[in-house]
Protein backbone atom coordinates (compact mmCIF):
# COMPACT_ATOMS: atom_id res chain seq x y z
CA UNK A 1 0.00 0.00 0.00
CA UNK A 2 1.42 3.28 -1.22
CA UNK A 3 -1.00 6.02 0.67
CA UNK A 4 -1.85 6.22 4.23
CA UNK A 5 -5.10 6.82 4.80
CA UNK A 6 -6.08 9.98 6.98
CA UNK A 7 -8.50 9.17 9.16
CA UNK A 8 -11.26 11.72 10.54
CA UNK A 9 -13.41 10.46 13.90
CA UNK A 10 -16.18 12.16 14.42
CA UNK A 11 -17.71 12.23 17.70
CA UNK A 12 -15.90 11.74 21.08
CA UNK A 13 -16.83 8.88 22.21
CA UNK A 14 -15.80 6.79 25.06
CA UNK A 15 -14.74 3.87 22.33
CA UNK A 16 -13.12 5.93 20.21
CA UNK A 17 -10.94 7.49 22.42
CA UNK A 18 -10.25 4.37 24.69
CA UNK A 19 -10.11 1.89 22.17
CA UNK A 20 -10.31 2.89 18.31
CA UNK A 21 -7.85 5.57 18.27
CA UNK A 22 -5.25 4.25 20.60
CA UNK A 23 -5.06 1.23 18.23
CA UNK A 24 -5.36 3.35 15.08
CA UNK A 25 -2.49 5.40 16.18
CA UNK A 26 -0.79 2.30 15.65
CA UNK A 27 -1.51 1.24 12.15
CA UNK A 28 1.30 1.92 9.35
CA UNK A 29 -1.41 2.41 6.98
CA UNK A 30 -3.34 4.73 8.89
CA UNK A 31 -3.09 8.03 10.53
CA UNK A 32 -5.65 9.57 12.83
CA UNK A 33 -6.01 13.33 10.76
CA UNK A 34 -9.10 15.03 12.24
CA UNK A 35 -11.55 14.77 15.18
CA UNK A 36 -14.90 16.63 15.19
CA UNK A 37 -17.27 17.05 18.41
CA UNK A 38 -20.61 19.03 18.43
CA UNK A 39 -18.01 21.02 21.44
CA UNK A 40 -15.18 22.21 19.73
CA UNK A 41 -13.18 22.72 23.23
CA UNK A 42 -14.30 18.61 23.74
CA UNK A 43 -12.80 18.18 19.99
CA UNK A 44 -9.26 20.53 20.94
CA UNK A 45 -8.64 18.41 24.14
CA UNK A 46 -8.96 15.37 22.35
CA UNK A 47 -6.97 16.12 19.73
CA UNK A 48 -3.92 17.97 22.45
CA UNK A 49 -4.38 14.10 24.18
CA UNK A 50 -3.57 12.17 20.88
CA UNK A 51 -1.62 14.09 18.80
CA UNK A 52 -4.41 14.33 16.56
CA UNK A 53 -3.59 17.08 13.88
CA UNK A 54 -6.77 18.45 13.17
CA UNK A 55 -10.34 19.51 14.65
CA UNK A 56 -13.55 20.65 14.42
CA UNK A 57 -16.95 21.96 16.30
CA UNK A 58 -19.20 20.42 13.47
CA UNK A 59 -19.53 16.92 12.22
CA UNK A 60 -20.13 18.89 8.58
CA UNK A 61 -16.76 20.71 8.93
CA UNK A 62 -14.60 17.14 9.26
CA UNK A 63 -16.72 16.13 6.24
CA UNK A 64 -15.44 19.11 4.42
CA UNK A 65 -12.41 18.39 4.72
CA UNK A 66 -10.86 17.34 1.67
CA UNK A 67 -8.41 15.73 3.20
CA UNK A 68 -9.91 13.41 4.88
CA UNK A 69 -9.82 9.64 3.39
CA UNK A 70 -12.33 7.70 5.81
CA UNK A 71 -14.28 8.62 8.92
CA UNK A 72 -14.74 6.76 11.98
CA UNK A 73 -18.42 7.07 13.25
CA UNK A 74 -18.90 5.99 16.89
CA UNK A 75 -22.04 8.50 17.26
CA UNK A 76 -25.31 7.43 19.35
CA UNK A 77 -26.61 4.60 17.36
CA UNK A 78 -29.90 6.48 15.98
CA UNK A 79 -27.20 9.01 13.67
CA UNK A 80 -25.24 6.12 12.21
CA UNK A 81 -27.38 5.57 9.57
CA UNK A 82 -27.70 9.15 8.43
CA UNK A 83 -24.04 10.44 8.94
CA UNK A 84 -22.86 7.30 6.77
CA UNK A 85 -24.95 8.63 4.00
CA UNK A 86 -23.68 11.97 4.79
CA UNK A 87 -20.02 10.73 4.90
CA UNK A 88 -20.28 8.68 1.39
CA UNK A 89 -21.50 11.54 0.15
CA UNK A 90 -18.59 13.50 1.00
CA UNK A 91 -16.32 10.75 -0.70
CA UNK A 92 -15.42 8.80 2.25
CA UNK A 93 -14.98 5.36 3.45
CA UNK A 94 -17.16 4.52 6.40
CA UNK A 95 -16.51 2.59 9.56
CA UNK A 96 -19.56 2.83 11.44
CA UNK A 97 -20.09 1.53 14.99
CA UNK A 98 -22.64 -1.18 15.06
CA UNK A 99 -25.16 -1.72 15.40
CA UNK A 100 -24.97 -0.31 11.71
CA UNK A 101 -28.87 0.55 12.45
CA UNK A 102 -32.01 0.50 14.41
CA UNK A 103 -33.38 -1.67 11.65
CA UNK A 104 -33.44 -3.48 8.80
CA UNK A 105 -34.92 -0.67 7.01
CA UNK A 106 -32.34 1.45 7.77
CA UNK A 107 -29.46 -1.11 7.05
CA UNK A 108 -31.54 -1.46 3.97
CA UNK A 109 -31.31 2.23 2.95
CA UNK A 110 -27.76 2.53 4.15
CA UNK A 111 -27.16 -0.29 1.31
CA UNK A 112 -28.75 1.19 -1.40
CA UNK A 113 -27.03 4.31 -0.80
CA UNK A 114 -23.52 2.64 -0.75
CA UNK A 115 -24.48 1.25 -4.43
CA UNK A 116 -23.78 5.05 -5.61
CA UNK A 117 -20.70 5.21 -4.36
CA UNK A 118 -18.92 1.82 -6.19
CA UNK A 119 -15.21 3.44 -5.05
CA UNK A 120 -16.18 3.57 -1.15
CA UNK A 121 -16.22 0.87 1.14
CA UNK A 122 -18.47 0.73 3.99
CA UNK A 123 -17.99 -1.53 7.29
CA UNK A 124 -19.83 -2.16 10.54
CA UNK A 125 -17.07 -1.61 13.62
CA UNK A 126 -18.08 -5.37 14.79
CA UNK A 127 -15.70 -7.55 16.59
CA UNK A 128 -17.10 -10.95 15.32
CA UNK A 129 -14.41 -13.29 16.25
CA UNK A 130 -15.17 -12.78 19.83
CA UNK A 131 -18.59 -12.39 19.98
CA UNK A 132 -20.59 -15.32 21.58
CA UNK A 133 -22.25 -16.19 18.40
CA UNK A 134 -18.53 -16.99 16.46
CA UNK A 135 -17.30 -19.18 19.71
CA UNK A 136 -20.53 -21.09 19.40
CA UNK A 137 -19.66 -21.58 15.22
CA UNK A 138 -15.88 -22.52 15.67
CA UNK A 139 -17.21 -24.91 18.18
CA UNK A 140 -19.80 -26.30 16.31
CA UNK A 141 -17.37 -26.70 13.10
CA UNK A 142 -14.62 -28.59 15.23
CA UNK A 143 -17.16 -30.94 16.35
CA UNK A 144 -17.77 -31.68 12.82
CA UNK A 145 -21.32 -30.93 13.61
CA UNK A 146 -21.90 -28.76 10.95
CA UNK A 147 -19.64 -27.78 7.84
CA UNK A 148 -17.23 -29.85 6.03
Amino acid sequence: MSKTLKWGIMGSAHIATEQVIPAMLNCQYGEVYAIASRSTEKAQNIAEQFGIPKCYGSYEGLLADDDIDAVYIPLPNHLHVQWAIKSLEAGKHVLVEKPVGLSSKEAERLLQETKKYPHLKVMEAFMYRHHPQWIKVKELVDQKAIGD
